[in-house]
C-alpha cells in the first residue's frame, strides 16, 4: 500500500526534486533555521496579503524533501512543486476568474469551464484530474511517460481554446474566466503549482477533488481518488500524440 508521500512521488514523477516554495503564515529566524536544516539554501523570501510568506529552497535533499512533504500533508503549510524545463509526464490548467474585484470567487463559469475541459479531454479517451484550489481549480493530466514541454503546450492552448468556445456558444461569458497553462516552456524556471494533498493557506480548505461526474469530495474520498487516478487513468503517450496531432489539425495555431 503506498503512503500519501509516495503518492505524490508517482504523480508529479516530473517535477523537480531540489526545488520547492513552501507557503504559510510562519516566519522568523528560528523557521528559517528549520527550513535549512538540511543544508538546503534559501533562495528569497515573499510576504503576500493575510500574512502569508513564500519561502523558495533550492539544493533539497531526498530526506528534507520527504520532510516537507510530510508537513505538507500534515496540512502545516502548503509545498509547491516546479516542472522540469524540458519535458513532464504532467500538465496542469489553473483556473481561476478573472475579475479585477472579487477575483476570490468560484463564479459559475469556472465550474462550467472545468466540466468542458472534461468533456473534451473524453473525446480522445482522456480524463483529468480536477482539484479545487483556493479561488479556482487546478485540472491536472497525468502521462505515462514525460513529454515536452513545447507539446505540451500546444495541446493545452487548444483544449482550453475549445472549452472557452462552448463556454461562449451557451452564451457564457469567456472573458470571466482565466486559464493558465503548465509547463510553458518561458516560465518553467518561476512558476510552480501546488501539490494536492493540503489545505490551501488562504483558504484553510481542503484541495477536494471534482469527479469528472461533478461531485465534490471529502478529504478521504479525495485521496481515494487520487490514488486511483493514478493508477488507472494515467494517459499513454501514444494516445496523447493522436489527441494532439488531430487538434493541431483542427486548430492550427502557432505556438
Amino acid at each position: 500500500m503506498f503512503t500519501k508521500i509516495e503518492m505524490l512521488d508517482v504523480f508529479y514523477q516530473t517535477m523537480r526534486k531540489d526545488i520547492m516554495k513552501i507557503e504559510n503564515k510562519n516566519y522568523g529566524f528560528d523557521f528559517i533555521n528549520k527550513l535549512t536544516s538540511g543544508n538546503a539554501t534559501l533562495d528569497y523570501i515573499q510576504m503576500e496579503n493575510h500574512f502569508i510568506h513564500k519561502y523558495r529552497l533550492l539544493d533539497i535533499s531526498d530526506q528534507q524533501r520527504k520532510c516537507l512533504l510530510q508537513g505538507h500533508i500534515n496540512q502545516e503549510y502548503n509545498v509547491c512543486l516546479y516542472f522540469d524545463e524540458t519535458a513532464n509526464n504532467t500538465l496542469c490548467f489553473n483556473i481561476d476568474n478573472n475579475y479585477k474585484k472579487n477575483n476570490n470567487e468560484i463564479i459559475p463559469e469556472i465550474e462550467l469551464v472545468v466540466d468542458y475541459l472534461q468533456q473534451h479531454l473524453g473525446t480522445y479517451d482522456m480524463e483529468a484530474l480536477s482539484v479545487k484550489s483556493g479561488r479556482g481549480y487546478h485540472v491536472w493530466c497525468r502521462f505515462a511517460k514525460p513529454i515536452a514541454n513545447q507539446l505540451l503546450l500546444g495541446f493545452m492552448i487548444r483544449i482550453s481554446a475549445k472549452a472557452l468556445a462552448s463556454l461562449h456558444y451557451n452564451k457564457h461569458d469567456y472573458h470571466s474566466v482565466k486559464i493558465n497553462m503548465s509547463p510553458n516552456p518561458r516560465f518553467a524556471k518561476i512558476i510552480s503549482l501546488r501539490a494536492f494533498g493540503s489545505k490551501h493557506i488562504k483558504t484553510d480548505s481542503f484541495s477536494r477533488i471534482k469527479t469528472i461526474d461533478g461531485v465534490l469530495l471529502n478529504e478521504e474520498a479525495s485521496w481515494q481518488y487520487f490514488k486511483d487516478y493514478t493508477t488507472n487513468k494515467t494517459i499513454p503517450e501514444q494516445q496523447f500524440m493522436l489527441a494532439y496531432n488531430d487538434l493541431v489539425n483542427v486548430i492550427p495555431v502557432s505556438n
